[in-house]
């Protein structure tokens, strides 16, 4: 499974429906310390007044962001699917490629990309524009997995898990050459399979139908460990 495959990526996007299963089974740890939260403490330490949000997905974070810290915010999506739902929250969100952005130099305070730059490629290509767009002093707040994502569901049906293109472990090293501050902020997450239709679902969602049969019948509920961190890039 390449993440950064093009024809995935359309396939994985045509609808929401991926996307919100998956969304579904994820938690933040017992205090709350969700990748999220610490993506909006990033963007509030800067007050932004003008923010894009990079492969937005259904506009559920553009709306939060708009909400809790009141600054304009535009997202930009490559799925048709998901810039129509963006904008039934009522989020001005646009179809584009973040590899190829249809703004100005310096026209944002802040950048969000979350969970996406492991889609893009060339990943180098959508960097250079997002460190473009940000003002001088403005933020890309990134948001990934590793290479242990997941482990314990991944265990389960016996199969490996690779470490995405843009990731926990390698991320700083692609920032560092496009911005010149990157920090790491580690965050815990759980993903919860309440029984084995829900991780069956989870797994299609993914394009794994073959790993559907493997999943055992008595090892449920599974509770998955998510490697997350968020990434905090200054231009």
């Amino acid at each position: 499974m390449q993440l950064d495959d093009e024809e995935y990526v359309l396939q994985q996007y045509r609808t929401t429906e991926n996307l919100e299963t998956r969304i579904s089974v994820w938690s933040a740890d017992e205090i709350g310390h969700s990748p999220q939260e610490v993506a909006l403490s990033a963007l509030r330490e800067i007050s932004p007044r003008r923010v894009l949000e990079v492969g937005s997905g259904n506009g559920s974070f553009a709306f939060r962001i708009v909400g809790e810290i009141g600054c304009e915010v535009i997202g930009l999506d490559s799925s048709a699917a998901m810039v129509t739902a963006s904008r039934t929250l009522g989020v001005e969100t646009i179809l584009g490629d973040a590899r190829a952005l249809p703004f100005p130099d310096a026209s944002f305070d802040a950048v969000v990309a979350a969970w996406m730059l492991y889609h893009v490629n060339p990943l180098e290509q959508a960097l250079s524009e997002l460190a473009r767009v940000l003002h001088h002093g403005g933020r890309l707040i990134a948001i990934t997995n590793g290479r242990s994502h997941m482990a314990e569901l991944w265990s389960t049906v016996g199969a490996d898990h690779n470490e995405p293109s843009f990731s926990v472990e390698n991320g700083a090293d692609f920032l560092s050459s496009y911005f010149s501050k990157v920090e790491r902020r580690s965050t815990a997450t759980y993903a919860t399979f309440s029984n084995r239709d829900v991780a069956a679902k989870y797994l299609r969602s993914l394009n794994r139908n073959d790993l559907v049969d493997e999943l055992p019948p008595a090892v449920w509920p599974l509770r998955a460990r998510g490697s997350t961190a968020v990434f905090v890039a200054q231009r």
